[in-house]
């Protein structure tokens, strides 16, 4: 059985920057998982009724040309292209019941919809 290297750049918290709130509820989901050394990606991919949504998954580890940054204790991939979009943002976590989840403050995010679920740079 052969494995292929997988080729990924080393990111810093310039990219994504994981709050508090977010490290803990990501720990949990992962250890629940029964992957502790997981990571969280995070897409943006079209849709949504600004333009763009975030797309988020639990995964084992970056893939072929993803950008990996630790953060607050947590590991998380972006592809290149979504690296693009989600530059400087802050992930957090709310267990609000109306608004809860992750959120993602982005600060090249021009427009949103009134759902917070999508927007436009």
């Amino acid at each position: 059985m052969e494995t292929t290297e997988v080729k990924y750049r080393i990111g810093n918290e310039k990219l994504i920057r994981v709050l508090d709130g977010a490290s803990a509820k990501l720990r949990s989901l992962l250890e629940r998982q029964g992957r502790p050394g997981g990571a969280l990606r995070v897409a943006v991919i079209g849709g949504g009724c600004s333009g763009l949504q975030y797309k988020m998954d639990l995964v084992d580890g970056p893939a072929n040309r993803d950008i990996m940054v630790e953060s607050n204790a947590v590991r998380v991939v972006v592809d290149p292209k979504s690296a693009l979009f989600v530059s400087g943002s802050e992930l957090d976590y709310s267990d609000d019941l109306q608004k809860g989840g992750f959120k993602v403050t982005n600060p090249n995010a021009v427009a949103h919809c009134s759902c917070g679920e999508s927007f436009s740079a």
